[in-house]
């Protein structure tokens, strides 16, 4: 009877080992709290020559979206393909438990017979399996397969453009060391400042340091890009970029406009994989695409059903579903702070709902605080010298409601909440959010004890 079983689960092993030889390796290359600041989408000061090279030999999407505007309850969504609120991991660094019936998507790649690598940050909120990963370390890499024939599934985040690297002076000085003259930034001479930071050197300094740290980024993208080349594996290996959440700056990183959820996110398909007209070389795709979709896209692309439990869709590769018509978003308890705010985005227009408009936007928060533009804000504006943009942010208390026309108010300044030329929208994308809270059972009014 023992060999009887040896024997079935080699016919098994042997059966998903070839099942998934034919199919595609996925790349994932991330990173950490960055805006579209590339040359490929119109930024007149970005120096990105690997990643806008990408974008002319894939798809540019100029619509994606993260479900939260802070790392870990993102990156759980982006595990799970669940929202952060249905599952409980809304707060940031809290500790949630998952039922069975939710696994982290790696776990139905390694089971189809993928090679399943993460290198190496996790911070999912939850302990994830023991089965999730073949390594997730510093050391994890598709080159570590014992197999070169088995189709791997490869993650690479880098950290150096975290709001640490802006912050930290020792990390920004060694994350750029690298860097050539001609690569460096100008602050002076940064048009694309934004209107709700005091206009002085030492803000000017830290959107500086943003730009070279995703230059610094953009090389060991052209280094991972060289490490498939070098083993024979572009044409085999779909590559997704993207971030997990927008600027690690005030008002951007912890909050859900599209300073802090608008990511980058680019693709490049070989032709062998390419389905009709999808990802062909300088193809832009204003899609709407949120961080929920990432892992269902992937089990898509591997030829794998996406469960019927994850709340994310594929939006890359055959016979797909309907576009989504909104973005949501969420914030919950940022470390010590607790606030409730919702989003809900089309592609022109973003409603938001303040669930505790009686706390400030600017909550204090230690990390945040830590960085030289909130230290910045809070010293102009004591000496009442904030301009009327900047002195939005610093308000008391928030509007109950907030709404925002994205295609004429890209800073979402001009709140058009109380406007009557706007209530029919208003009134639409309220509706909404409110049936999206009914919808995903939304956890945030439950205390978090």
């Amino acid at each position: 009877m023992k060999s009887i079983i040896l024997a079935l689960c080699a016919v098994i092993t042997s059966g998903l080992t070839s099942y998934a030889a034919d199919r595609p390796n996925i790349l994932w290359l991330s990173a950490e709290d960055i805006n579209a600041h590339f040359g490929c989408y119109g930024d007149p000061h970005a120096i990105t020559p690997h990643l806008d090279q990408l974008a002319k030999q894939g798809v540019l999407y100029t619509n994606v979206y993260t479900a939260a505007g802070v790392c870990a309850p993102c990156r759980s969504t982006i595990i799970t393909g669940m929202y952060q609120t249905t599952i409980g991991t809304m707060h940031m660094r809290c500790k949630a438990t998952l039922p069975d019936s939710i696994k982290p998507f790696p776990v139905y790649l390694r089971e189809a017979g993928y090679y399943c690598t993460n290198n190496s940050k996790q911070d999912y909120q939850f302990q994830a399996p023991a089965n999730t990963w073949d390594a997730s370390n510093s050391r994890a890499h598709w080159k570590n397969r014992s197999d070169p024939s088995q189709p791997f599934f490869a993650v690479f985040n880098f950290t150096g453009c975290h709001e640490s690297g802006i912050a930290s002076e020792a990390k920004y000085k060694s994350i750029t060391s690298d860097l050539k003259p001609e690569q460096r930034q100008d602050p002076d001479k940064l048009t694309t400042f934004p209107p709700y930071y005091p206009d002085t050197a030492t803000a000017r300094e830290d959107w500086k340091r943003n730009y070279e740290l995703i230059t610094a980024m953009d090389a060991w993208v052209g280094k991972h890009i060289k490490a498939l080349k070098d083993a024979g594996l572009y044409e085999e290996t779909i590559i997704i970029y993207w971030s997990d959440h927008g600027v690690g700056l005030p008002r951007a990183k912890r909050w859900l406009y599209d300073s802090g959820t608008r990511i980058p996110m680019i693709a490049r398909v070989p032709r062998k994989w390419r389905v009709d007209d999808q990802a062909k070389p300088g193809t832009v795709d204003d899609q709407l695409i949120s961080s929920l979709d990432f892992g269902p896209n992937v089990l898509h692309l591997a030829g794998l059903p996406v469960p019927g439990i994850m709340q994310g869709r594929a939006f890359l590769g055959p016979n797909l579903t309907a576009p989504r018509d909104y973005i949501y978003g969420a914030r919950d308890r940022m470390d010590e702070r607790y606030d409730i705010i919702r989003s809900v985005r089309d592609k022109r227009y973003r409603y938001i709902r303040n669930y505790e408009s009686l706390k400030p936007y600017y909550q204090y928060m230690n990390t945040p605080e830590k960085g030289a533009t909130m230290r910045e804000l809070r010293r102009v504006h004591a000496a009442g010298q904030l301009s009327d943009a900047a002195k939005l942010f610093m308000a008391d208390r928030k509007p109950v409601e907030e709404l925002y026309d994205l295609q004429n108010d890209t800073h979402e300044i001009k709140n058009l909440a109380t406007d009557p030329a706007h209530a029919g929208t208003l009134k639409k994308l309220r509706a909404v959010h409110a049936q999206w809270v009914r919808d995903t059972r939304d956890l945030g009014l439950v205390p978090e004890p």
